[in-house]
């Protein structure tokens, strides 16, 4: 069996790339989604609140500034093919400083700290990193710096089954309206369903790689996107929580098998920039 040999400084030089592009670049799906939210609005101050982010896009693609000034912890999944042999040091600590090295060369905010102590580490690591083996021989590395204003309005319920499809829209409705202006809407609702506690987090997280507008490949769970999108664009919050047509740019739904006596459900909320971005090597 043929083994391909990748070093781990390759992965350093991805993700230092990624970071910087990430936090700067938005992505084409995202700059449609708010094109398309422009043309549907119909309160002034949110078509006014769309124009100005659209321009907030093309001066941080242009200048190559972040588009949003907190720029994140970074998380960052890699799918590792079997076939494929890491040299030259170790993984995590590629990744790290791939993230340390786009942070300073970037010129973007560091925030990572010592829960506890609160000390900064002064230069955003370490990143959340979730590492998964498939099949083949190469790797793919999925980054996304997120912001807390989003993060902290993110939410895991376990429920009963009795609450059923309608219990889970009426937790995922509420979450959004509760968090109101908070995560700077219009916001990508990332939504996880089943599995366990920490499974249902991790979908909702990974539901926000996924391009905006983007159907979930089950008909029955994408019209469950579509019916919570309605219902979230109905709640009046708008552009930025000043009211509008506008609240959501989507939703994102990720399932998995779960036990018979619960229904964990996630909801992981995300801002405008919807940052993230991939590569192969």
């Amino acid at each position: 069996m043929d083994v391909r040999e990748i070093s781990v400084a390759t992965i350093t030089d991805v993700v230092r790339r990624l970071c910087i592009e990430a936090n700067t670049v938005l992505g084409d799906d995202a700059v449609a989604a708010l094109e398309a939210s422009l043309a549907a609005e119909e309160s002034p101050v949110g078509q006014d609140i769309f124009r100005q982010l659209l321009r907030n896009a093309e001066i941080a693609r242009t200048e190559g500034i972040p588009l949003c000034q907190d720029t994140g912890v970074v998380v960052v999944f890699l799918e590792i093919g079997q076939d494929v042999h890491l040299t030259g040091g170790d993984l995590e600590a590629a990744v790290n400083e791939g993230v340390r090295r786009g942070y300073r060369d970037g010129c973007l905010r560091a925030s990572t700290l010592d829960p506890l102590t609160r000390k900064n580490f002064g230069d955003n690591t370490p990143a959340v990193i979730h590492t998964r083996l498939v099949p083949g021989d190469h790797i793919r590395v999925s980054l996304a710096p997120k912001g807390f204003g989003s993060e902290n309005m993110s939410q895991v319920v376990l429920f009963p089954p009795s609450h059923g499809i309608d219990g889970i829209k009426k937790f995922v409705v509420g979450r959004v309206d509760a968090a109101g202006p908070n995560p700077c809407p219009p916001v990508v609702v990332g939504v996880g369903i089943g599995g366990t506690m920490e499974k249902a987090a991790l979908l909702s997280k990974q539901s926000l790689l996924r391009d905006i507008g983007r159907r979930h490949p089950d008909p029955a769970v994408a019209r469950l996107e579509l019916e919570l999108l309605e219902e979230i664009n109905n709640l009046g919050i708008g552009p930025q929580g000043l009211g509008g047509r506008i609240t959501a740019l989507d939703v994102h739904i990720e399932t998995y098998p779960t036990h018979i006596a619960s229904i964990p459900v996630a909801v992981n909320l995300q801002c405008h920039c919807a940052r993230h971005k991939e590569a192969v090597i």
